[in-house]
């Protein structure tokens, strides 16, 4: 396994709230968590960087070697950080409201297990063809889902960026799960918004089926959305099994 992620503030921003690291616990079962947060300057970097901190140190407490029971401790944890989180953002006013999306996926010898809140996204890069693994937590997916408008159309309605779920928000957030088996040449991709709006799939996948190394695939992405706009952060995290040969 061979792990890249790259973040960039991007043309338009004065400040980057995107977050992402890997952890490893102490079976060796490596962790990859993305954040973008929302609210002011500081809020949202307190909501992305405090969720990747504080999901990735309890990670690397854990012996889990068992992908059902990590896809339970997935739910839980995340469940638990939008309380915390919700909780920071009532301490003053400059944190009110804050909050983050997180995609966070496990990887294990057979499979990967991806809990995610949020339009940050996770895909799939398998013999040639790009699959979007996440379903974003977003009003314009709800109007695509229900057929008031297009796909094509989300990418430029101009409420693109409200989110009906995020790590932050008031009670309980649901977590949606993801499992599905690995293959030697996958390439999971995690990703911002401030890539999938600027550049689209087909685009992503021609990148990452080039005869690269990951590290340039994912400097390569981030330079791509910066070129096509780079109206926000850019975060790119890049992980191929077995070498990532295609």
């Amino acid at each position: 396994m061979e792990i890249a992620y790259r973040s960039d503030i991007g043309q338009r921003r004065t400040s980057n709230q995107d977050f992402a690291d890997a952890f490893t616990n102490q079976a060796g079962t490596a962790l990859a968590i993305l954040a973008d947060g929302m609210g002011g300057h500081q809020a949202g970097d307190l909501a992305s960087r405090s969720t990747v901190a504080d999901l990735g140190q309890l990670w690397q407490e854990t012996d889990l070697t068992d992908p059902e029971k990590t896809a339970s401790w997935l739910v839980q944890h995340i469940q638990q950080e939008n309380h915390v989180i919700y909780e920071k953002g009532q301490e003053n006013m400059a944190t009110t409201g804050m909050g983050t999306t997180v995609v966070a996926t496990a990887i294990f010898a057979d499979r990967y297990i991806i809990g995610h809140v949020g339009d940050s996204r996770a895909y799939l890069y398998r013999q040639g063809q790009l699959q979007q693994l996440t379903e974003d937590h977003s009003l314009v997916n709800e109007l695509v889902r229900s057929g008031e408008i297009t796909k094509e159309m989300a990418a430029t309605h101009p409420r693109r960026n409200v989110l009906t779920r995020s790590v932050g928000m008031p009670g309980d957030v649901e977590v949606d799960v993801t499992e599905l088996p690995s293959q030697d040449g996958d390439i999971l991709l995690m990703c911002s918004d401030g890539l999938t709006n600027m550049v689209i799939e087909s685009d992503i996948a021609t990148v990452l089926r080039a005869e690269a190394p990951l590290s340039e695939k994912a400097d390569t992405l981030i330079a791509a959305a910066n070129e096509a706009g780079g109206v926000d952060n850019i975060t790119v995290f890049l992980i191929a099994i077995g070498g990532g040969d295609q």
